[in-house]
């Protein structure tokens, strides 16, 4: 799979999944993770996006496979991530691609939508805030002052296991699912001073100044009823995207893009297909 190599920054790798036709000029879905995960847990999503689109799915610096060779407290930031975005992009061969970010991975898309709308054909939200609210804050601290200290004090793996049983899989799910996401959170993440440094920043920053800028058609994907994502953040996007689509999962946690990767996947390969002219049955 892709590595990027630059002098300017630490090296990116992304997955490539391509099953389209190879005659034909298939257009480019970037799926972007969340915080503290990497390109894997896309797993579920990839045989029903790549039979018609190239999907490429990046390691955010620091995560994943993608180096940890920088400062975690100089090189995590909005500039940095956006000039990653590019230069997978065009790594990857294109022009543009549809965007679709989960969680942290879509509040970037929102910024690098408005930055860069030549390159973002649509964009896809899945449980991303538009910012951190108050109680996303206060209750992944599980008693500790904040995140970032309980990450320290808890070490990853108790702490993602404590984000899992609270918010973000219903009570039934299978515990050998809870079991691999844990595991593979702690694989993708080497660093947890890269964490905190992405809690850090992401603390103070919001994307409702980049919204009235963003060109693209917007497809929003969130949990019916979630805290994380609440009515304010709903009617930042309502009133400031020029063109706006919610689609709303009937359930109050937030990792639907784990839980129910049919639905989520339909919506997505749909709503870009929209755009693209291209039909997706066969």
């Amino acid at each position: 799979m892709p590595y990027v190599e630059r002098k300017d920054g630490p090296t990116l790798y992304y997955e490539l999944d391509d099953y389209t036709d190879p005659w034909k000029s298939a257009p480019t879905l970037l799926l972007q993770h969340g915080f503290g995960r990497s390109s894997q847990f896309w797993y579920s999503w990839i045989p029903y996006l790549s039979r018609y689109y190239r999907v490429v799915r990046p390691d955010l610096r620091g995560l994943g496979k993608s180096s940890t060779d920088f400062d975690p407290e100089k090189g995590i930031g909005l500039a940095q991530y956006l000039s990653d975005f590019n230069a997978i992009i065009n790594h990857a061969g294109c022009e543009s691609v549809h965007y679709c970010g989960e969680s942290f991975g879509g509040l970037l898309g929102m910024a690098f939508a408005a930055e860069y709308p030549q390159r973002v054909r649509t964009l896809s939200l899945v449980s991303a805030p538009v910012y951190l609210n108050d109680h996303d804050k206060q209750s992944t601290a599980y008693g500790h002052e904040s995140r970032m200290d309980a990450l320290r004090k808890m070490g990853l793996r108790a702490w993602a296991e404590a984000s899992n049983a609270g918010r973000r899989f219903p009570p039934d799910s299978d515990p050998a699912m809870l079991q691999w996401y844990v595991d593979e959170r702690v694989r993708a993440a080497s660093s947890i001073e890269v964490l905190v440094a992405m809690f850090n920043w992401v603390s103070g920053f919001s994307a409702v100044p980049f919204l009235p800028r963003i060109k693209a058609p917007v497809l929003g994907l969130y949990p019916s009823h979630n805290k994380i994502f609440d009515e304010e953040q709903l009617r930042a996007l309502k009133s400031s995207l020029h063109d706006f689509r919610l689609v709303q999962i009937p359930s109050q946690y937030h990792a639907i893009q784990n839980f129910e990767p049919a639905a989520c996947t339909s919506e997505v390969l749909h709503f870009a297909a929209r755009y693209d002219g291209i039909s997706c049955h066969e």
